[in-house]
């Protein structure tokens, strides 16, 4: 599975990229939401990765979709940092949700955030994808009746701080565990043991080889 991020322009277009400022990953400066697509796509975004990369642009959502859907499932996340809770029908939710309808993959996307009020309205509009919550903090009783509200598929939490009691707890109600920062095998052994439903990583080649190997 691709796990993804995405912000709006100001102009309203959906685009890939991690952070809601551009200087860390591009030549850009300032918060992505106040520059229109046209300025994002002439900014160099892979130079800060290798030189070799120095004429990728930001990416589109739908670009990326026309790229991999129906290839691999794709968990999209929702910055917090994107919620407008002043705005009802044009929420970069309710864009992405129209975008993923519109191709015919909700069966493939999960949309994810930390802001549960966007899912909360994700979870309202007919025939929408699943959505998952990331947390910051251990399943205690807040967030298990939040998992439960807004009928979850997945629950996300921060691979330090849990524990089997919690991936249980999670199982009992139907609900898949993926936890993040999981960055060495270490860790990918002590998740496996928790019988954890997959890990999010920034390095799946290493995962993926100690699953085919068997290691724990």
């Amino acid at each position: 599975m691709i796990e993804l991020d995405v912000m709006l322009s100001r102009d309203r277009e959906i685009v890939v990229i991690h952070d809601g400022m551009l200087e860390r990953t591009t030549n850009g400066h300032g918060a992505v939401k106040n520059h229109k697509l046209e300025e994002l796509k002439c900014l160099d975004a892979g130079s800060w990765f290798d030189p070799r990369f120095s004429q990728e642009r930001i990416p589109l959502l739908r670009e990326v979709l026309d790229r991999v859907a129906n290839r691999v499932y794709i968990n999209i996340e929702l910055k917090a940092s994107a919620y407008e809770p002043h705005k009802r029908h044009n929420t970069i939710g309710r864009l992405v949700v129209e975008l993923v309808k519109k191709m015919n993959i909700c069966d493939s996307v999960i949309i994810s955030s930390f802001e549960w009020r966007m899912l909360e309205d994700i979870s309202t509009m007919d025939n929408a994808p699943a959505v998952g919550l990331i947390s910051r903090y251990p399943a205690d009783t807040i967030n298990r009746d939040l998992c439960a509200k807004l009928k979850v598929f997945s629950w996300h939490p921060n691979f330090n701080g849990l524990g089997g009691e919690q991936v249980e707890m999670m199982h009992e109600m139907g609900i898949k565990v993926f936890p993040y920062n999981v960055e060495s095998l270490e860790q990918y052994a002590v998740a496996v043991k928790m019988k954890v439903d997959g890990v999010i990583t920034s390095d799946p080649v290493l995962m993926s080889r100690s699953a085919i190997e068997g290691e724990d």
